[in-house]
């Protein structure tokens, strides 16, 4: 798969992750499992750069004794899944075409 794609794809999934509440690293991984696995090494590197392109934010909070890091999708991140969704239409009839059967080589 294209490494620009695969990127973007995997971007879309970790805010699909944290869309409906704060989430933490091992979360979000345990939440995507079913549908993609995700190294602990991946993961954080797209949060970084979610991050810097403010579609996400960070903030700490103790959680048995210990400082965890939580992540919050920003209006700039749902905005981010909702192009996804409408681009996703378009990429849908590309893959159908690009996958049809030929017609008419007999």
């Amino acid at each position: 798969m294209d490494i620009q794609l695969k990127r973007g794809l995997l971007d879309v999934c970790v805010l699909a992750a944290i869309k409906n509440e704060d989430s933490y690293g091992y979360k979000i991984i345990k939440d995507m499992k079913p549908y993609i696995e995700l190294s602990e090494s991946t993961l954080y590197t797209i949060l970084k750069r979610l991050e810097n392109a403010n579609m996400l934010t960070v903030h700490k909070a103790e959680h048995g004794g210990r400082l965890r890091k939580y992540y919050r999708i920003t209006p700039e991140g749902l905005q981010r899944i909702e192009e996804f969704k409408a681009d996703w239409s378009e990429i849908l009839s590309i893959y159908k075409f690009v996958t049809k059967e030929e017609k008419g080589d007999d």
